[in-house]
């Protein structure tokens, strides 16, 4: 059985409870005596908040408590975290600014209404044209500073470098602030017994939870207990605990009574985070033979009061992903009264590539060049910023057999000359790179009488496939099917894994799980032969080896439920942690890939289909292939929604207008295309034991662009803004 697992498609182990409607999500949780909170919200965006009028809401039925910034329980300020209704300054449209605590959602929902306030109102700042004066530089992220600048020698400036390029173009590239859009709403049901905090709600990681929500409410992150075994999509929205898990928080240890709190899908987009909108300057030079010689690419993006940024889309890109002698990335923030921004699914990456591969795209139409020779012709060997070679990498690859299985050799060169009736066709690719993140992790595996094993830790399940992932890689371990293997995650009383986030989770649990179940081996070695009443007593454990579940000696072998029943121990389990090493400082881990879409322009309505995406992706080792391949189709599916459909647009007073799932646009079955995956399934052994690399967020990037550059090859119109507006694509056509 060993080696006969991993790599091999397997069914989701928690597919059955999620759909069948088992599976208990935050807000499914319940108590005894469990009452309601409705969080009430601003209704400017800026401006300061003179005085709340809440009798009329204490006096309706079921009513407990009404808190406001004028009576609030106390929630400390926590770098990373708004700390709600603590003071009566309002940031944006949508802020927490008060609480309804009732019997029923109903009560509460109708007393939150019945609050009436008074602003002292200020002009919001809601655009980054308009606010670009006001742009600060962003503090270093991750050892990256915001500035970097690096010239050939003998070159004074990134301006000298390009004004020396034969060929150069420019462009100035824009993308709309999205929301996370998960199908889970945001919610918490808290209780508080002793001293001791119990929270059930989607989160990525229950330890990082701890320590923040322990931190804001006054405690030691032991004192709050995080319960998370399912979460219904998250894509970095629940990677912090918003304003409804520390609402819930505070009034559950003030009312002493369980609390839950759920966001309405409006309160979902308004009252929590998102992802910023981008503007991005990038100029490429190049000789005529497309070898590039300069790349300047500057980024301004939504930032929070410190200057600090989530989208870093000049540094994710430009800095690290093409060979070029000169080069000069610059990002910086601007301070919006928008919901606060934060980390979604490739925060950086899947702006920048966006700028970076529609101005690749842009050289090779200047060079007369194919836009993947222009992209092999200059793939980085060694990581240009850093200067140390990948650990593993086979881009190349990805853009050959890409463009083979796409049949980019029937992609015309001219832009309108491919029609299907009163459809223009075209092709574009783009690149896509994500860099690999791994964390500390300690994993339990236990081998148990009845003959299973048991594998645990408090990772997260973010419907990323983890449920799977544990199970398999336990399997392939102790050599046992996949059935007889019992997964445990979303519970901070379980070991430790650190947050789920930037495509880390089976990079950094894996590894963990290798440890965890050689321990467990090792410790039924010694037990077989320490034992008295077992047949191995006495035995020499060097002489004892297990296999495929079974511990075989000299002379005989027995399963080792058998051996555990023998001795009398219901089960032998153990604990392995694994740590990131050195190695970052010897390789840069990142993973690749190559997009390509096909795209359908109506040459009358200038309507944009997506006939066709392929993502090629060399990404390592592939633990489970059927929840891999679905994990790379959401990202381009997401990606396709970048370009086509998705992004917050706000009024003159702040307000978003489409801050609900009937206006706020995203794919449904209609816009979905064929979307093919292929991985190349290298094993990346320098990065960790288990050999694979991040794939959660590779999928995303690089999509958007082909799909832009697609729809420039279909049509010859070169649209530079997201989501791609029908009037640009009219007023193009015409």
């Amino acid at each position: 059985m060993a080696g006969q697992t991993i790599g091999r498609p397997q069914n989701r182990v928690d597919g059955p409870l999620k759909v069948t409607g088992r599976a208990d999500y935050g807000a499914d949780f319940t108590y005894a005596g469990l009452v309601h909170g409705y969080v009430v919200t601003s209704t400017i965006a800026n401006g300061t908040i003179r005085s709340m009028d809440t009798a009329a809401a204490e006096r309706s039925p079921g009513v407990l408590a009404v808190y406001t910034p004028f009576n609030a329980f106390t929630i400390h300020a926590v770098p990373g975290l708004r700390a709600p209704v603590q003071d009566t300054s309002v940031s944006y449209h949508g802020q927490a600014i008060g609480l309804v605590v009732a019997e029923t959602f109903e009560e509460a929902r109708a007393a939150a209404f019945a609050i009436t306030v008074d602003y002292e109102r200020r002009a919001p700042a809601i655009s980054l044209d308009e606010e670009s004066g006001n742009a600060r530089p962003i503090p270093p992220v991750m050892g990256i500073p915001p500035v970097v600048t690096m010239l050939a020698d003998g070159v004074s400036s990134i301006e000298e470098a390009l004004s020396d390029s034969q060929v150069t173009v420019s462009g100035t590239y824009v993308t709309a602030a999205q929301a996370h859009t998960a199908m889970e709403p945001y919610s918490a049901v808290v209780t508080w017994d002793d001293g001791r905090f119990t929270v059930h709600n989607g989160t990525q990681g229950v330890g990082t939870q701890a320590a923040l929500l322990g931190r804001a409410l006054g405690v030691d992150a032991t004192d709050i207990h995080g319960v998370n075994p399912y979460v219904g999509g998250s894509f970095g929205g629940k990677y912090r605990p918003n304003a409804e898990v520390q609402l819930a928080a505070g009034a559950a240890r003030a009312l002493r009574r369980p609390v839950k709190l759920v966001l309405t899908r409006e309160q979902s987009f308004t009252g929590t985070v998102i992802r910023p909108a981008t503007r991005q300057e990038v100029s490429l030079g190049a000789t005529p033979d497309g070898t590039l010689t300069a790349v300047r690419h500057h980024a301004l993006a939504g930032g929070l009061a410190n200057g600090a940024t989530a989208e870093m889309s000049a540094q994710r890109t430009s800095l690290s992903w093409y060979a070029v002698p000169n080069l000069d990335v610059r990002q910086t923030a601007v301070l919006l009264n928008t919901p606060d921004p934060t980390i979604m699914r490739a925060p950086g990456e899947a702006t920048g590539s966006f700028a970076l591969e529609s101005a690749m795209d842009e050289l090779a139409l200047a060079l007369r060049m194919d836009p993947v020779e222009l992209r092999i012709k200059n793939n980085a060997t060694v990581h240009p910023y850093s200067k140390l070679p990948f650990s593993s990498k086979h881009l190349v690859e990805c853009y050959r057999e890409g463009a083979h299985r796409f049949g980019w050799a029937r992609r015309a060169t001219r832009p309108r000359s491919v029609v299907d009736g009163e459809w223009y066709v075209g092709m574009g690719a783009a690149t896509s790179v994500y860099p690999g993140f791994r964390n500390r992790a300690t994993v339990k595996v236990g081998l148990r009488a009845d003959g299973t094993a048991l594998v645990s830790c408090d990772t997260a399940d973010l419907g990323t496939g983890m449920w799977t992932v544990l199970p398999v890689v336990a399997a392939e371990s102790l050599g046992l099917p996949v059935r007889r293997i019992e997964p445990r995650l979303g519970d901070s009383d379980l070991s430790s894994t650190g947050s789920v986030g930037g495509s880390c989770g089976v990079v950094t649990v894996g590894p963990a799980i290798m440890e965890a179940a050689r321990n467990a081996v090792a410790a039924l070695l010694k037990l077989a032969t320490d034992e008295p009443g077992s047949p191995f007593h006495g035995t020499d454990v060097a002489d004892l080896r297990y296999d495929s579940g079974r511990v075989v000696g000299p002379r005989f072998a027995m399963d080792f439920d058998d051996l555990l029943e023998a001795v009398g121990h219901s089960r032998v389990e153990a604990l392995g942690t694994t740590v990131p090493g050195d190695e970052a400082e010897h390789y840069v881990f990142d993973s690749f890939g190559a997009q390509f879409v096909e795209a359908r322009v109506n040459r009358w309505t200038g309507e944009i289909r997506v006939s066709r995406a392929l993502g090629v992706m060399d990404a390592g080792r592939i633990v489970n292939p059927k929840t891999a391949r679905s994990q790379i189709m959401g990202g381009m599916i997401w990606g396709i929604s970048a370009a086509l459909h998705e992004g917050l647009h706000m009024d003159d007073s702040g307000h978003f207008v489409n801050g609900d799932l009937a206006n706020y646009l995203v794919p449904v079955n209609a816009d979905v295309p064929e979307v093919d995956v292929h991985f190349l399934d290298y094993p990346d052994t320098r990065y960790n034991p288990l050999g694979s690399r991040g794939i959660g967020e590779l999928g995303v990037v690089g999509t958007a662009a082909a799909v832009a550059n697609a729809v420039h090859n279909a049509t010859g119109i070169r649209l530079r803004e997201l989501p791609i507006a029908l009037e640009h694509v009219l007023a193009g056509l015409d």
